[in-house]
This record gives C-alpha cells, structure tokens and sequence, in this order.
C-alpha cells in the first residue's frame, strides 16, 4: 500500500497527474486503470480521474501484485535482435500472431518468449499478453521490443503513449504515388459495415501516418512509413483509404492478388527509443524478410 498526503502546491491538480509526479514507476493509463477499479482511494472514499486534489487529501494505492504467467512455453524459433536484462527485441516473423487469443491459443510469439526468457516476463500485460507493450498484425513482420520486468513495461509503455518512440516501416503499395512525401491524418474506429475490420469514421480515433517514397515501379510504389499513433490496422486502412492498398492485404485491397502472397508486405523496419532502465537512445532494425525482398528485386 502506498500513502501520500497532498500539501498545498500541489492544490487542484488532477489526483492522475499528481500520482504520476509523485510515483515514477506507475503510468497514467496505470492509475486511470487503478482508480476505475476503486484501488487508489481519496480520504478512504472512491474518486474520478478528473478529480483536482485538495491540500491535506490523503491518497491511497492498493499495490497490484502481477498476475501469475500460465502461458505454456514452446520452442518456437524468434530472431533476436537484441537482448539485456530488462528488455528483449525480436523480429517477429509473418504469420505469427504476437499473443494468445481466441484461436490462436499457441504458437504465438510469446509462447516463443516463454521459452526464451524462462521467468523473465513483466507480468503486467497479464496472463496472456506478459511482456507485451506494443502489436504487430500477424501477417506484418519485423522489429518488436519486448518488457522482461514491470519497471521496463512501465517506462516503456509511457514511451509509447507520449508518442516517444519512433516505429518505421517498409510498405509495398498498389498504384504510383505521385507525392514523395505525405502526411495522412484521418480517424480510425470500428467498421460499421463489417465489426472484424477498421474504417476511416468520422467518430473514430486520430490517426497520423507519414508516407515517404522509396522507389516507384511500373505498377507499384515502395514506401516508408512512421506512424505517431498506433491504431489497429492504422498504415493498412490509411493506404488503402487514400487509394494505394498494400501488396497481399486482402482484407482492405479490392482486387487479384498479383503475388500469390498471404498476407500484406508491410515490415516493421525499425525503432528508435530510451532504454527503460538505463536511458540510453536505442536504434535498431529488422531485416526485411526474403519473400518481400523477393517481390521487391
């Protein structure tokens, strides 16, 4: 359990904002979390996100203790691009699906990690996703940075929600891009015609993509791309909404696959980050798998 009385400096500010000054180990998303589930508590009653502090309010965390990993380990190969004890960055095959779910119980990557990392998992993620601070769509490939304790997830994942880490991507579209370089910012939310897939609706989340030409070929445009936001499907459904669907993406592409591909050629490039722990720059690259580099000669 963890205590602070608020003192007068700190008057009407928001109880989130205030937990996260005062406790550097615990993301705002965390305490929002906390404060839902009634763990974090003001003068011993339940309270709001938006609640602004007053002087002399005593505030308490229930410690969440993680959860415990039943996830079975399996000997599943994984590049890895590199590994220290807090962290571990693999480059996540195409095809792979990054943590169990609803049909796809194993054989995922953290089955994979399970094996690899033994005990060393951040168990905030829960029983399912340990470790997880951040997705690739099964058939997307490449470069994924993995939490190996609960300080690593926590600073990892306010990286990411503070837009501090930069993902890049190589795409493979359909269609000549006249532009060499674009922004597309466009909202994203459920589809209403087909609840599986994503949409650009006008109710739905931002979301900011950049687009850079690589090289144009006779049919198609190699891209790079980086993304300040990371909806689901988000590089997938902007393509495709601005008219330039990527190679193999059967779901937002009309049309013959003219490759025979399953799966889109969309790669994960690289990340850029501070190390959670020692708060070093990171930079690091996956390398493009050999069918998209096949399709690409």
């Amino acid at each position: 359990m963890k205590k602070f009385t608020v003192d007068n400096n700190d008057n009407n500010t928001r109880i989130d904002l205030y937990i996260s000054k005062k406790d550097h180990e615990i993301s705002r998303v965390t305490i929002q979390r906390l404060i839902k589930e009634e763990k974090i508590l003001v003068n011993s009653k339940k309270t709001k996100p938006s609640y602004k502090v007053q002087e002399n309010d005593k505030i308490t965390i229930e410690k969440e203790e993680p959860k415990e990993i039943s996830i079975k380990a399996q000997n599943i190969p994984v590049e890895i691009i590199y590994e220290d004890p807090d962290i571990i960055v693999v480059n996540k095959p195409k095809g792979m699906v990054v943590h169990p779910a609803n049909g796809n119980l194993d054989g995922t990557l953290v089955n994979s990690l399970m094996a690899i990392c033994k005990e060393s998992l951040s168990g905030i993620g829960g029983e399912i996703r340990p470790g997880i601070v951040h997705r690739l769509d099964k058939d997307t490939s490449g470069i994924l940075v993995v939490a190996k304790n609960d300080k690593s997830h926590i600073k990892l994942s306010e990286q990411i929600k503070n837009h501090e880490v930069e993902k890049t991507y190589i795409a493979l579209v359909k269609g000549i891009v006249k532009e060499n370089e674009a922004t597309i910012n466009m909202p994203i939310g459920r589809s209403p015609k087909d609840r599986k897939k994503m949409a650009v609706v006008r109710n739905g989340k931002q979301a900011i993509t950049h687009i850079k030409v690589i090289k144009r070929y006779e049919k198609y445009t190699l891209l790079e791309v980086k993304i300040e936001t990371g909806r689901t499907h988000q590089i997938r459904v902007h393509l495709a909404q601005i008219g330039y669907p990527i190679v193999g993406d059967n779901t937002y592409s009309n049309g013959k696959n003219e490759w025979g591909i399953v799966g889109q050629c969309l790669h994960a490039k690289s990340l850029k980050f501070k190390h959670p722990v020692t708060k070093q720059e990171m930079y690091l690259e996956a390398e493009i798998p050999k069918y998209f580099k096949d399709i690409i000669e």
